[in-house]
């Protein structure tokens, strides 16, 4: 919230969450998550919305996912006002694995189409989120879709140059944040370390993986137990972001995890990783958006997230390059044209050429 400058207007409405507020011993019925925990701040968002419309009289309204209700706001507003309404989807609302449930998987199902059909614009974080959905949807005109990716915020990052590894120094590599155990699955990156530390390819004097704020640490623990890697992996604890940031910065290498079926999504860390100048081994599927997006920013160390054989491979030869100092690391130019202000300003754009289109 700090981040928000004084003069914008951040009004509230009231509503619950389910899994909070609405359940008795953990459990609650599963009506009350369609089409997600807080179904219950409709009807007060419909009525704040209604009088922020009547006292500012704006020229568009923006939605965002990943709360599917705010789609049913800005749907209900646009189609009560006529105002036009851009409606941001960052990724795909439902794919074969999620949501879970069967009867919220068709509430997000009924809202993506309405919501398409409806809105003015659609707003995308990533090139496959937009096709799929216009391959969902082949009667509607895909050139309402846009793709305005995440960034990184530059107001928040360190501005010390960061110290290139030495010779015969312990290489610590990171991943920061979230390890989705299926989305993000590290079972065969595991396989390989263990191998390699088999092999003594890798110590834990030469080599250092840290895992922080993976969200599932308990889990992780069990695994790196089972592979016999507790004295090679680390799991960290969560860090403030601006913390998380000179983490990044500092270490020797980044790591990125993300499962083919995400092959339409791009980690917004990757952003982060760019702009911090440091190598990044990315364990995904080449043919997916996010080694798209590595690939164009000169970042080419990429294997595939379930092919032990493929990390066996190159993981040693990621780790030599760093050594040897000849590790490719994401241009600067093409990092710094990755900001939030430049994100912003493509949005802000979408939004005037509407508003002129509308009128």
């Amino acid at each position: 919230m700090k981040e928000i400058p004084e003069e914008v207007i951040v009004a509230r409405a009231f509503g619950l969450d389910s899994a909070r507020h609405l359940a008795v011993a953990g459990k609650y019925p599963d009506w009350l998550a369609w089409p997600d925990r807080w179904m219950s701040w409709w009807p007060a968002a419909m009525l704040r919305g209604l009088a922020l419309i009547r006292r500012y009289r704006p020229e568009v309204i923006w939605s965002t996912y990943p709360i599917a209700t705010a789609h049913l706001v800005g749907m209900g507003l646009s189609k009560l006002t006529g105002i036009p309404w851009v409606a941001d989807f960052r990724d795909s609302m439902w794919d074969e694995v999620f949501p879970s449930n069967e009867k919220t998987l068709v509430a997000h199902r009924w809202i993506e189409e309405r919501t398409l059909r409806m809105c003015d614009r659609a707003v995308f974080t990533a090139p496959g989120t937009l096709e799929l959905c216009a391959s969902r949807y082949p009667d509607l005109d895909s050139k309402r879709y846009k793709v305005v990716a995440n960034g990184y915020e530059e107001d928040c990052f360190p501005a010390e140059v960061p110290q290139k590894a030495r010779a015969g120094k312990r290489i610590t590599l990171l991943h920061s944040g979230l390890l989705y155990p299926v989305e993000r699955d590290p079972t065969a990156f595991f396989e390989a370390l263990s191998r390699l530390s088999a092999e003594s390819t890798i110590t834990p004097s030469t080599l250092r993986i840290r895992l922080r704020a993976t969200g599932y640490d308990a889990h992780y623990k069990s695994l790196l137990g089972h592979y016999g890697l507790s004295d090679i992996v680390e799991l960290a604890s969560p860090l403030s972001y601006a913390k998380a940031l000179e983490e990044m910065r500092e270490v020797d290498g980044l790591l990125i995890f993300q499962a083919a079926n995400c092959n339409h999504q791009i980690p917004a860390k990757i952003y982060e990783y760019f702009r911090v100048q440091r190598p990044v081994f990315a364990l995904t599927d080449p043919g997916g958006d996010t080694a798209h997006a590595l690939r164009a920013a000169g970042v080419d160390s990429i294997t595939p997230l379930d092919s032990m054989e493929g990390i066996l491979a190159t993981l040693p030869l990621f780790l030599e390059s760093i050594r040897n100092g000849t590790v490719p690391i994401a241009d600067k130019k093409y990092a710094l044209l990755q900001s939030r202000k430049q994100r912003t300003s493509e949005l802000a754009g979408l939004f005037d050429r509407l508003v002129i289109y509308s009128q």
